[in-house]
């Protein structure tokens, strides 16, 4: 092969690599834009069910109806505050009826949080800053505790 033909030959792969690497580059940014932004949801989602069980533990600890309905709210907003969850808006519905079963039969206290979530620290201009978290849990009540 002569010098001229080779030179033709090697030159048709030129620029070939930053073309694949023009082309690659946005798909691979997007995957990890999309890696992290599914981690940050479902890190929420698990700080929704730490809301819940934390609120609900809390709230069947309680020795009357009211106090559990106060505590709950409270500890469910403490919860997503030390997890680092912003809610725009935070609603926790607190069952007690359990409180009033007499003692000796078996009861529970039910608790659903529901957080709309600021998302904003990973999102994109066309995503949602935002998103509702929902959870609930039960937590039984001392069977031999006196409940007023």
């Amino acid at each position: 092969m002569s010098r001229a033909r080779r030179r033709r030959a090697s030159g048709r792969d030129r620029g070939s690599t930053t073309i694949e690497l023009a082309i690659l580059a946005p798909a691979v940014i997007t995957f990890f834009v999309v890696a992290i932004v599914a981690g940050r949801f479902a890190i929420a989602l698990q700080a929704a069910d730490s809301a819940a069980f934390d609120a609900a533990r809390t709230a069947s600890l309680s020795r009357t109806e009211a106090t559990a309905l106060t505590r709950a709210r409270t500890a469910a907003t403490n919860s997503f505050t030390a997890q680092g969850i912003r809610c725009r808006s935070l609603t926790v519905n607190v069952d007690t009826s359990g409180f009033r079963r007499p003692v000796g039969q078996p009861a529970s206290v039910r608790v659903e949080v529901v957080c709309v979530a600021e998302l904003r620290d990973v999102a994109l201009p066309g995503m949602p800053g935002s998103a509702t978290l929902r959870a609930s849990f039960i937590s039984p009540l001392d069977t031999y505790r006196s409940r007023r």
